[in-house]
């Protein structure tokens, strides 16, 4: 029987949700060698890896979903998150903004960005970005409640209270 990309990526998804990263990143690799050119064989190996904690690995199969479809913003998204949880933070705002080429009005890319810069306490500009985020999508609570934070550190009891308020109306 011959195996199939499509059959193979099935089943690693399947090994994969059941805990068997092992099994289930054999899997994919063996899809990889059938369609090396499938980003969605790479991005499902990069998020298997990520589970399975291995976040260097992760890196690498995203990358290489990223260069093969720069315009898939969950690509984008994931493989910028994958950065940051490596403090990776230049890598983080190229990929942003790559994939905000694409889409400019993601508010989960603003949000990253923002996160990017309060890590390295540029909170001036990482207010910027989550302002950003919540003005294009205002009920996106993570973005709020980090918009807050950030109005906490530069002392600016109006945005935070307003921010407050906004949350409270939305967990309602």
């Amino acid at each position: 029987m011959i195996e199939r990309s499509d059959t193979l990526n099935n089943q690693a998804i399947i090994l994969a949700s059941d805990g068997s990263y092992t099994e289930a990143i054999a899997c994919f690799k063996r899809a990889i060698v059938i369609d090396k050119d499938n980003y969605l064989l790479w991005f499902n190996l990069g998020v298997t890896y990520r589970d399975a904690g291995k976040l260097a690995e992760a890196e690498n199969a995203l990358e290489m979903a990223f260069h093969i479809a720069p315009e898939k913003e969950d690509v984008g998204e994931t493989f910028a998150t994958i950065c940051l949880m490596q403090k990776k933070y230049s890598k983080v705002q190229q990929i942003c903004m790559d994939t905000l080429d694409f889409n400019p009005i993601n508010p989960h890319l603003w949000n990253l960005l923002g996160v990017t810069e309060f890590q390295q306490e540029n909170y001036l500009e990482a207010s910027n970005f989550f302002e950003q985020a919540v003005s294009i999508n205002p009920y996106y609570l993570d973005a709020l409640y980090n918009l807050r934070d950030t109005y906490s550190v530069l002392h600016n009891h109006k945005g935070e209270a307003a921010c407050d308020a906004r949350i409270k109306e939305i967990e309602k």
